[in-house]
């Protein structure tokens, strides 16, 4: 699958970034009343546990409504629920001429939140940035043998570590990606038309732990998009995340909807079955994102530079190898 030129490079098959940093500034209105920031706060805490991301817009002031659009801010609402969960608790730490910061507590990481709020108690700066003190370690790359996520012939779409190699390396979590798919003798990844699921050769097939570890995250569920299209809202899909005893963390995703059988908690061998291959999520065909990142959580994580220990790569043996793009490979 040739993909060598600039237009061709910008046709991705699987859109995943995660905003690390939500960042909006308005200028800040002079305030002339003391307004209620608990209430506020209280609201914003209650609606987004409650997945009411426009009662949260509706609260932003118009010049941030018009520079965080609504489909923008619950976009990035949805992402960060799904890497952080539910808000447990703050703790206001800084409180100058209406503008806050909170030591927030998520069910699954720990954040920053500093907002302003304008004399008409409209909330017209947000910020959410990691605490100091919980910045994780960065990992150069993974001490845990590798064997690659299926047992078929498969091909490298995106992987290396330039932007023509690999479009993923703009995002700290993903920088270290792959894009798996299968293709035929053409180098193409459909027969027919390629207008539904099935006539991709990806899709449906079973997809393998590359190691021992823990499940740690599975989501499952999504439905599989149409070919083209893109589910924006929950951009990794149905996904497995495997935590290795080295502490990397191993995400797999979109899979097929409902074809993950293993469970959070669960430990899996080398080689067991996790699932299927599908086109769920924000992907535009069928096919696997495979990455190892230094914690659970996308939007803090730190990519990891993968190898696979002992690989077949463009009929050759290799050892300790990292596939870079349109590498045909399979597991020795």
């Amino acid at each position: 699958m040739k993909r060598n030129t600039k237009k061709q490079n910008n046709k991705i098959i699987g859109l995943f970034i995660l905003s690390a940093v939500l960042l909006v500034h308005c200028k800040t209105v002079q305030v002339d009343k003391t307004n209620d920031n608990d209430m506020i706060i209280r609201s914003f805490e209650e609606n987004y546990n409650k997945n009411n991301y426009e009662m949260i817009f509706q609260a932003f002031s118009a010049e941030m409504q018009k520079a965080l659009p609504l489909d923008d801010a619950v976009t990035f609402f949805v992402n960060l629920k799904s890497q952080a969960g539910n808000i447990i608790k703050w703790e206001l730490i800084k409180n100058e001429q209406k503008n806050f910061s909170y030591k927030t507590t998520f069910e699954k990481a720990e954040f920053m939140i500093d907002l302003s709020i304008n004399h008409l108690s409209e909330i017209n700066r947000l910020m959410i940035r990691k605490t100091i003190e919980n910045t994780p370690p960065i990992i150069e790359r993974n001490k845990t043998e590798l064997i690659l996520p299926f047992n078929k012939e498969w091909s490298v779409v995106w992987g290396g570590d330039t932007i023509d190699l690999n479009y993923h390396i703009e995002n700290n979590a993903q920088k270290n990606a792959f894009d798996f798919v299968v293709i035929d003798e053409n180098s193409k990844t459909y027969k027919t038309n390629g207008l539904i699921n099935e006539d991709y050769y990806a899709f449906g097939q079973e997809l393998i732990a590359p190691c021992d570890g823990e499940i740690v995250s599975v989501v499952d569920g999504i439905k599989d998009n149409q070919p083209g299209k893109l589910n924006s809202y929950y951009v990794p899909g149905n996904t497995v995340i495997i935590k290795t005893v080295n502490d990397e963390y191993i995400l797999l995703c979109h899979f097929k909807q409902n074809t993950i059988i293993v469970k959070e908690k669960q430990f899996v061998k080398k080689g067991d079955i996790l699932g299927s291959c599908g086109n769920s999520g924000n992907s535009s065909e069928p096919h696997l994102h495979f990455h190892i990142q230094n914690v659970e959580n996308m939007i803090e994580a730190t990519g990891v530079k993968c190898y696979f220990s002992d690989i077949i790569v463009n009929g050759n043996k290799r050892k300790n190898y990292s596939p870079i793009k349109n590498d045909i490979i399979k597991n020795k």
